[in-house]
């Protein structure tokens, strides 16, 4: 049975009875007012602590069709820490029942849309904040992404594929090029032999399966035939993020000032929750 709440009315509807006018009308109207919605942009405050000690929170101006992802690029980009990984931060909410003096986190997906659960209750009532997921290093050598440039170790997180792999090591050297032109080999030194991952393999959980008494890296490679085979293992463009805030002044803060020399970690450290990482902040190294 499927029902329609048309104000203080409810009407049932049953296969093989007709639907009423007046449902029909009201069910035309709700989509109408939910376009409408999608079009104007409301504001939202996030609390991003997890990004840097020094951020309170982040108010957004956003639309009713802006999802918790593109929020969260939006976040980094405006923080200009495009070599970390978004799949590592996701968003919660805090509802407040003031009534019952309860609160409630809601872990909310990729997909949800914090504007319009935020119209839901009354303002004031919901709270936003970024949170960070489990993750672990990879080591990359990317010599040919940018010469003099040895390798690159990210934090990253488990469903992290190649693809997106790649586009965060061309986010560090803010280059132009296409994804499609380059691949990612699993690489062991003591067995002298090489071997293509696929766009949707997860280097991490590649790493997992490694012995830790055998000498494995990743390398980044040109694709030579990139021309023929691109319509073969392509991937989309990302999709464009939303303009927001733009009458607020973009921080200073660059990635460079993250970039740092270190000494890889052994593959127990790699799976260690985020917050063994607190002075790490997803360095890279040249």
């Amino acid at each position: 049975m499927c029902f329609f709440l048309l104000g203080s009315q409810a009407h049932a509807t049953r296969s093989g009875y007709p639907l009423t006018v007046t449902c029909l009308t009201s069910l035309v109207e709700s989509v109408a007012h939910v376009t409408v919605l999608s079009l104007f942009q409301t504001t939202i405050k996030v609390y991003a602590k997890c990004l840097r000690s020094d951020i309170e929170y982040k108010t957004l101006g956003i639309t009713y069709q802006t999802t918790c992802r593109e929020v969260v690029s939006s976040l980094l980009n405006k923080y200009r820490m495009r070599h970390r990984d978004p799949n590592l931060f996701y968003l919660t909410m805090e509802v407040t029942l003031r009534k019952a003096g309860l609160r409630t986190v809601l872990a909310l997906d990729e997909e949800a849309r914090p504007a319009a659960l935020q119209s839901c209750h009354p303002r004031g009532d919901s709270k936003f904040a970024l949170q960070m997921r489990r993750g672990g290093l990879v080591k990359i050598y990317d010599s040919v992404l940018m010469p003099g440039s040895q390798y690159k170790s990210l934090l990253i997180a488990e469903r992290t594929t190649v693809d997106e792999l790649i586009q965060i090591l061309l986010n560090c050297y803010n280059s132009q090029e296409r994804v499609e032109q380059f691949s990612l080999f699993e690489v062991c030194n003591d067995q002298e032999y090489q071997r293509k991952l696929h766009p949707d393999d997860c280097p991490l959980q590649v790493q997992h399966t490694w012995l830790r008494d055998l000498n494995f890296h990743f390398l980044v490679k040109r694709n030579s035939d990139y021309r023929r085979s691109k319509s073969s293992w392509s991937s989309p463009e990302p999709p464009s993020l939303p303009s927001s805030s733009r009458n607020e002044p973009r921080s200073s803060f660059s990635s460079s000032s993250l970039c740092s020399s270190a000494s890889s970690s052994s593959s127990e450290e790699s799976t260690a929750r985020y917050s063994c990482y607190s002075e790490y902040d997803n360095y890279f190294y040249t």
